[in-house]
């Protein structure tokens, strides 16, 4: 054999040998899942310890696009990824009603919380509600930094602004404009106020000089959804891999794994899907179509 032929028959067969995960994208073979997210997944460690048991299980590799919920959606209204994980129920409706998305379906929840300075200087943690933490922090012109970057977190942080009739202006809030790891170590370099997700701060809270200085409050709910973008307005997007990943993911087995995953012994993400009609399905595949 020619040393060409050999090099070729070597190259092919350690190719033959990768897994799935590390073997490279190829564009219309159905086996490439491009999934948009919020960086809470992302940043918590959620998707780096779920999604290799769906690679597994399905033989689908997932490409993961962690941004802000707004740019998450807006990359699925433009037929630019196949499924989108985020947690903005108001936007995800929209999204939905416009014709972008099939469904809105539950997959877990966690909360939000209010972090600040050791000591919370704005006294938020004697609050009676979200809404009179926030007006603390305002009448006491005491730093806060905003994500602003039209996520998740974001929509809820100035929906509570609005909500409670504060007007943003002055030196004490700033939009950074940044993820929620971004902003926590910003906020934590300035002594500043923030709110994040739950998940993302238990996974940040021992690298933070920060502590959680309000929460608890049922207006803190922050649940997420997963959606398939829409088939029928955009043919070439891999839809069968976006229903392979809804189905795992809301499955007995994608939800226990969600029940499982915790930093310091700290639960992140309370699954919430309704498992009971997947229940008879163990032996239906998800591999690529």
């Amino acid at each position: 054999m020619c040393n060409s032929s050999l090099l070729k028959t070597i190259a092919t067969s350690i190719f033959l040998l990768l897994p799935i995960s590390a073997m490279p994208a190829q564009s219309g073979d159905g086996k490439v899942l491009k999934l948009a997210t919020t960086t809470s997944t992302e940043n918590s460690g959620l998707l780096e310890y779920l999604l290799p048991a769906f690679e597994r299980d399905s033989g689908y590799r997932v490409h993961v696009i962690a941004v802000g919920t707004g740019k998450a959606l807006r990359m699925g209204r433009d037929g630019d990824v196949d499924v989108v994980l985020v947690h903005a129920p108001a936007a995800e409706q929209k999204f939905v009603d416009d014709g972008h998305g099939v469904a809105s379906v539950p997959v877990m929840y966690n909360d939000f919380v209010v972090v600040g300075p050791a000591g919370d200087p704005a006294g938020t943690g004697n609050s009676k509600n979200t809404h009179e933490a926030f007006s603390k922090i305002a009448g006491s012109k005491a730093l806060f930094i905003s994500r602003g970057d039209d996520s998740g977190t974001n929509k809820k942080e100035l929906a509570i602004w609005k909500d409670a009739g504060i007007t943003l202006q002055g030196e004490w809030y700033r939009e950074a404009g940044q993820g929620m790891g971004k902003v926590l170590q910003m906020a934590g370099e300035l002594s500043a106020y923030t709110l994040t997700d739950r998940g993302t701060w238990l996974a940040f809270r021992s690298k933070s000089p920060l502590q959680i200085t309000y929460e608890g409050d049922p207006a803190l709910f922050n649940p997420y959804g997963i959606i398939a973008v829409n088939p029928t307005r955009y043919p070439d997007i891999n839809h069968h891999g976006a229903q392979a990943l809804i189905k795992w993911i809301t499955s007995p087995t994608g939800q226990q794994m969600i029940g499982k995953y915790t930093v310091a012994d700290s639960l992140l993400f309370t699954p919430s899907a309704n498992t009971g009609q997947f229940a008879d399905e163990k032996s239906s595949s998800t591999k690529p179509q």
